[in-house]
């Protein structure tokens, strides 16, 4: 706890009721996380009880890896993380007979549903002006199998709560403090079945930034986090706005432009660190002044601060944009290599 910011300090110690913490980028949003759930542990709070959710796996694995370094083994094995889709699985897997599922049903791979689609166009002669009554044969046949696809995850588990008072009591009663990470990229879906497994004592803190919100495109919800009083009402809202990560000019330039987002929670991010160069905003009429730019820039650091190239990065928003940056290296004898390209 000693190691903790005062807003830091206040996200892990509210543990009652529901809480948004706003957690700007490089706040230690992860850090508080798994702090605020080893401090329910450290309570008295039942590990079973614990939910923490996240995005991927990864995200899951890490946070699993951190809890487990804060409290003992046997606690840690108990308390749940997992992604939205593998806890629907683990609520099927119970209770999905109520749907007229078996409980041992198979998940549909990609590939699997693919053939199977295929399998269904050629059955009604061909997809044009059938697409309702194809995905309606999918979804029964899929059912015949005994199987679900990766969306069916979600919907199913939604549903199975929505319709079933007794089966969203349980759960309820299961995990009395949930936890969910990176909300700003949660869907309409994610928040109803958030809504159904929260209790009457509304125990769930949600974890995001809206200005860190890039996903609409797949469906994530802003409203979600920029309206969470509509959904869990008196909320505490903590916000982490010390930055950990960059240095103040940095910030001063993200803030200056952040704030003409419209429909945005207020924050300002502020630095710990202390010094750092100013942001140059250079303008340039092509890619190849621009790629000489960069390299001739590079050579003047590396001269100058006798640095090696190992010290340098170029990063570039899409891949097509590499190809005249390698060329002018190589032009000008730069060892270089490409990385995630």
């Amino acid at each position: 706890m000693e190691s903790l910011n005062a807003a830091q300090r206040r996200a892990v110690q509210t543990l009652q009721g529901p809480v948004l913490i706003l957690a700007g980028a490089g706040t230690g949003k992860t850090r508080t996380v798994t702090c605020r759930i080893a401090h329910m542990v450290d309570r008295g709070i039942s590990p079973k009880s614990i939910l923490a959710v996240t995005f991927t796996n990864k995200a899951a694995l890490e946070m699993r890896k951190r809890v487990g370094q804060m409290v003992d083994r046997k606690a840690a094995r108990q308390i749940m993380v997992s992604t939205f889709h593998s806890l629907c699985v683990r609520i099927l897997r119970e209770d999905i007979g109520r749907l007229g599922y078996k409980t041992n049903f198979t998940i549909y791979s990609g590939s699997e549903q693919s053939g199977l689609i295929r399998r269904l166009i050629v059955r009604h002669g061909g997809i044009k002006e059938k697409i309702g009554p194809i995905a309606a044969s999918y979804q029964r046949e899929l059912q015949a199998q005994n199987s679900v696809d990766f969306d069916d995850l979600l919907i199913l588990a939604d549903k199975l709560l929505k319709e079933h008072p007794d089966v969203r009591a349980a759960w309820q009663q299961r995990f009395r403090y949930i936890t969910v990470d990176e909300f700003q990229d949660t869907n309409s879906l994610q928040m109803s079945l958030l809504g159904h497994l929260v209790g009457p004592d509304h125990n769930v803190c949600v974890v995001g930034d809206d200005d860190q919100s890039i996903y609409g495109w797949r469906g994530a919800q802003i409203s979600n986090i920029l309206e969470f009083e509509r959904f869990f009402p008196n909320p505490s809202v903590i916000k982490l706005e010390e930055n950990y990560r960059c240095t103040a000019p940095i910030l001063d330039t993200a803030n200056a432009l952040i704030r003409h987002n419209l429909g945005r929670r207020d924050k300002t991010l502020r630095a710990h660190k202390g010094g750092g160069d100013p942001v140059r905003l250079i303008s340039m009429p092509g890619d190849s002044d621009e790629a000489e730019f960069i390299i001739t820039d590079i050579e003047n650091v590396r001269r100058q601060e006798e640095r090696p190239w190992e010290d340098f990065a170029i990063l570039f928003r899409a891949n097509t944009q590499s190809r005249v940056i390698e060329q002018t290296l190589r032009e000008h004898k730069i060892p270089y290599r490409m990385v995630g390209a």
